[in-house]
């Protein structure tokens, strides 16, 4: 079931968040995310979750901004990935824009993350820029964002 993620959520966001992205540690030391920014996050935005019986299997991260939207932190249960989930959540998010107004949605990718732009390629999105990575984040090598966008 996808459902919009409520504060009592924080903890299980940020925990399965950081359980997602692991796989970055090969450029990133820290977490990803702290229980501050998940509540940040939850201010600025909406979560959609995939819940089953409370317990959070994926979610993704929207933050509408007139006719683009934004979404982020796709994040799936490592145990549960290569089911499909994460299309899933791509799909609701691009719902929940589309019924917002929304006509573009844009993401962002980590250049060392090679297999995201073919996957988000296929997925209809397209390269549409580049910015820099947060400067208070450190790494163990360069790296940037490429921003890819989606017509709704």
């Amino acid at each position: 079931m996808i459902r919009r993620a409520e504060q009592s959520d924080a903890q299980a966001l940020t925990q399965l968040i950081n359980r997602a992205f692991q796989v970055e540690k090969f450029f990133i030391d820290t977490e990803r995310i702290t229980l501050p920014q998940t509540l940040e996050y939850l201010h600025k935005g909406v979560f959609l979750v995939n819940a089953e019986e409370d317990v959070i299997a994926a979610c993704v991260y929207i933050e509408l901004r007139g006719d683009r939207a934004y979404f982020g932190l796709l994040s799936v249960d490592p145990d549960r990935q290569r089911a499909a989930i994460g299309k899933q959540m791509i799909a609701a998010a691009e719902s929940f824009c589309r019924d917002a107004g929304c006509r573009f949605l844009d993401i962002l990718v980590v250049n060392l993350r090679l297999e995201l732009p073919p996957y988000y390629r296929k997925l209809g999105y397209g390269e549409s820029g580049t910015s820099e990575f947060p400067a208070d984040v450190v790494t163990k090598m360069p790296c940037h964002f490429i921003q890819m966008t989606k017509a709704l």
